[in-house]
């Protein structure tokens, strides 16, 4: 009996025992769990070893803001420059100068002998009666209106009255890659775009962004490099160049 008794106090003390570790147990803290990826057998068998997953690589705080700085010390985009269109010159204005190829209409009032429609000749001088050729390129018609009046003042006429006027101005000439090279009749605010129209229109191999523009004017000539939209003078020659690609 006293044997019974105390086996029976053993099992309850181991009893107490596991109680006590199961609940210790559930007190702690869980920690972190790892868990075993599958070793596929495939690789195995292919490659004669077990696969291994890449391990992440970790990068320092201290290399992101390095290679952040290094953009942004980078240099800005260097700016793409063009080159100013050439300035407009006055087309049918009281500047404008006359030259050679330009039809006027030239009014002495009460003279009908004189008042007629007259050409300025490959010299720059136009023809009238009683007074001959009278220089006109340079001038403006105000200019050659005056110079008309004085030489008929002198021995002509006593109190003259003249007024010149443009009739047709003299021609542009479009050169290179157009479907239709050649010269053709000057309109009042052209620009090199409807120069191009009026000459056909591009060619296969023609450059389409920038073209080449000759002005003359009082004996000089001025060339440059210009987009489609720049206004055009009389006279002025046009070249479309060719593209490379």
């Amino acid at each position: 009996m006293p044997v019974a008794r105390a086996f029976r106090w053993s099992n309850l003390a181991s009893l107490a025992a596991s109680a006590a570790l199961a609940l210790g147990g559930c007190m702690q803290t869980t920690g972190p769990v790892a868990v075993m990826q599958p070793r596929p057998d495939l690789d195995a068998m292919a490659y004669g070893q077990p696969y291994s997953a890449p391990q992440p690589v970790a990068v320092a705080d201290g290399a992101i803001g390095a290679l952040r700085n290094s953009f942004a010390a980078a240099p800005a985009p260097m700016p793409v420059g063009y080159a100013v269109p050439m300035a407009a010159p006055v087309r049918n204005g009281a500047s404008y100068h006359l030259d050679a190829g330009d039809r006027l209409r030239v009014v002495v009032y009460g003279q009908e002998g004189l008042t007629n429609s007259y050409s300025i000749d490959a010299g720059g001088s136009i023809t009238m009666p009683l007074i001959g050729a009278v220089p006109a390129r340079g001038r403006t018609t105000a200019g050659l209106a005056g110079e008309i009046a004085a030489r008929l003042r002198n021995g002509y006429i006593r109190e003259p009255s003249v007024a010149v006027e443009i009739e047709t101005y003299r021609p542009f000439f479009i050169l290179g890659e157009v479907l239709a090279p050649g010269q053709y009749p000057y309109v009042p605010n052209m620009t090199v775009e409807s120069a191009v129209a009026i000459a056909g229109g591009f060619s296969p191999r023609a450059k389409r962004d920038m073209v080449t523009v000759t002005h003359t004017e009082n004996g000089g000539a001025m060339r440059a490099v210009v987009p489609l939209g720049t206004p055009l003078a009389p006279g002025d020659t046009v070249f479309v160049g060719e593209r490379w690609f």
